[in-house]
């Protein structure tokens, strides 16, 4: 069973611009680390301060097995350091779906 990770951030609506460039750099580090990147979406009318992100894997402990490898991973560290350091996220959300099938 495949899943997929959606994560939605709250971002300062003031530094939507820092979220783009943090966002375009998991374009190469996700798929580097084992994650099937479905992509990042930014805020382009209406709310200006929700973004998402989806990224699948073939299961829970790809999952785990990735996290352990994006700690590993310098472009990896060095992106969630750059987030910390420009505070664009100001709240971040994960929840774990599955496709439904008959």
């Amino acid at each position: 069973m495949s899943i997929t990770v959606f994560i939605r951030y709250q971002l300062d609506p003031f530094k939507r611009a820092q979220f783009e460039e943090y966002s375009k750099r998991w374009l190469t580090i996700i798929p580097k680390c084992g994650g099937e990147l479905i992509g990042y979406f930014m805020p382009h009318e209406g709310t200006n301060n929700i973004a998402f992100a989806l990224i699948s894997f073939e299961s829970l402990a790809a999952y785990e097995a990735y996290r352990a490898r994006l700690r590993q991973d310098a472009e990896g560290m060095a992106n969630f350091r750059f987030a910390e350091e420009h505070k664009f996220i100001l709240a971040e959300e994960r929840t774990f779906l599955r496709k439904v099938v008959l």
